[in-house]
Formats: C-alpha cells, sequence, structure tokens
C-alpha cells in the first residue's frame, strides 16, 4: 500500500483537530474572558531507507541518510494568555484584570482561576460568580461582606479593596480581592466555564494583592472580552480548509495509482 494514503490520512486528522480548534475559538468570540489556543503540528514518523555514513579517508565521501515521512500529527494545542479588549459595563462589581493573574473562585472541587470577573453579591453579602463561585479574598476566604445593605457607594479599588461608607458617613474597608498568578499559565487545564485549574506544570498558584509582585492591577465597572483575533482565525479557517482539501487529494491520488496497478492486468 503507498505510503502517501495513510500519510494523506494523518494529514486529515490533524487538520480536522486544527479546524475544530478555530471553529471554538470563532464561537467563542464574545465570551467573557475567553483566552484562545492554537494548533501546532510536527512530524509523525520517519522511515530511515538508509542510514548516513561517514568519509573514508581516501576512499569515499560521506553519505546522507535517506528517510521517508510518514505524515503529520498534533504536536500541542496551547493557550494563548494574550489581553483581551475591554468593555466598559459601569457596574461596580464588574472587574477586569490589567496585566497578568487570574481572580480566585471557590468550587465544591477546589480553587479555580479565571479571567472573567462578572461577579455580583449574593443575598448573603458574598461576592458571587455567574454560576455561584464563592470569589477568594487575600487571607484566603470568600469574600463577604455581612450587612451589606448597611453601606452605601460600595466600589472596588485597583488593588482590589472593597470600599463602601457607612451611616456615619465614614469610608470602610469590607474585604479585599485577591490575584493569582502563575510561572507558566500555559500549564493550567481548562475544565470548562471559563475556569481553570493548576496542574504540576502551570506552577503552584502565587495568591495576593493585585499590583504586587507582579499580578495586574484590577479596573471596576469593565470586563475583559474574549482575545480572539477573528481576522487571524479566518485565515486559519481558511488554512485548516485547504489543508484538508490538500491531503484528501492526496488519498484520491494515491487510489488512482493504485487503481492503474489493478487495471495493468487488462
Amino acid at each position: 500500500m503507498l505510503r502517501s494514503m495513510f500519510a494523506g490520512v494523518s494529514g486529515l486528522r490533524a487538520h480536522q483537530t486544527m479546524m475544530d480548534v478555530v471553529g471554538n475559538n470563532i464561537a467563542n468570540v464574545n465570551t467573557t474572558g475567553y483566552k484562545s489556543s492554537r494548533v501546532t503540528f510536527q512530524e509523525a514518523l520517519t522511515q530511515v531507507v538508509r542510514g548516513g555514513t561517514g568519509a573514508v579517508a581516501g576512499v569515499a565521501g560521506g553519505i546522507n541518510p535517506m528517510q521517508l515521512g510518514l505524515g503529520a500529527r498534533m504536536a500541542s494545542v496551547d493557550g494563548v494568555f494574550s489581553q483581551g479588549a475591554t468593555q466598559v459595563t459601569g457596574r461596580a462589581t464588574d472587574l477586569a484584570i490589567q496585566g497578568e493573574g487570574f481572580f480566585v473562585v471557590s468550587t465544591p472541587d477546589g480553587p479555580r482561576y479565571t479571567r472573567a470577573g462578572a461577579f455580583a453579591f449574593d443575598a448573603a453579602g458574598n461576592l458571587v460568580g455567574p454560576a455561584g463561585e464563592l470569589v477568594v479574598g487575600t487571607d484566603g476566604n470568600p469574600v463577604q461582606v455581612a450587612d451589606l445593605q448597611s453601606y452605601v457607594d460600595v466600589a472596588i479599588d485597583a488593588r482590589g479593596r472593597i470600599m463602601g461608607r457607612d451611616v456615619a458617613g465614614q469610608e470602610v474597608e469590607l474585604g479585599q480581592i485577591a490575584v493569582a498568578r502563575f510561572a507558566n499559565p500555559g500549564g493550567l487545564e481548562r475544565i470548562g466555564g471559563t475556569l481553570f485549574a493548576a496542574t504540576a506544570n502551570s506552577g503552584a498558584a502565587q495568591v495576593g494583592e493585585p499590583g504586587t509582585d507582579g499580578r495586574g492591577s484590577l479596573q471596576a465597572g469593565t470586563l475583559e472580552m474574549s482575545n480572539v483575533d477573528l481576522a487571524q482565525e479566518f485565515t486559519n479557517l481558511i488554512l485548516a480548509q485547504r489543508g484538508f482539501q490538500a491531503n484528501a487529494r492526496t488519498i484520491t491520488a494515491s487510489d488512482e495509482m493504485l487503481q492503474d496497478l489493478v487495471n495493468l492486468k487488462r
């Protein structure tokens, strides 16, 4: 059987995966805090037809190895953690991180990390995410403002401090939101809901006050939107489609060559 046919099949699989990733990026073009992904390919296997030899003085020169490739495969699907565009919402509890870092939220499965800062206070005074995740403060506990209704002009500053005025008109610090950064954000695991989980390759979360030790500061009243570049994604869409078509054509041509061999007997 022709090697080109199997190489073409591997190319179809690789470009189908590329199309899956591009499609997911485009689907999340308006998802708050979404970070796009990219695909890289590598050679699948290489068959050595003839090994290389060194030169023999006065007898013969060296010979390069003769190798035949056997297709392509997916090398990685990497996260792109560049800053997304900022959308002004005017809601005091909507937050965007300017720079590196992630909000820390508490879930039944443990701490999770997100760039989506669409938060709100619930009836108990907890600062929560869209799915009820509890936002964690710099003290390591969920942010909760007891008797929230007793304060007015509640706002969040660039350092993550939740400030409000009591009945006497005095400004009071009600809590402080934490930000976590990682040595390798690309090592984080996506678990859905625009949430990430730490892994051995991401390193431990370095949780602390926003704006310190390389952590980004907070901007209230705004949300960080998706960092998907539609122009780039449409370009990748065309590349994936044409790559798929080219590999399909390789399979078709290989099939025609096999058909010619079968017809030699006639």
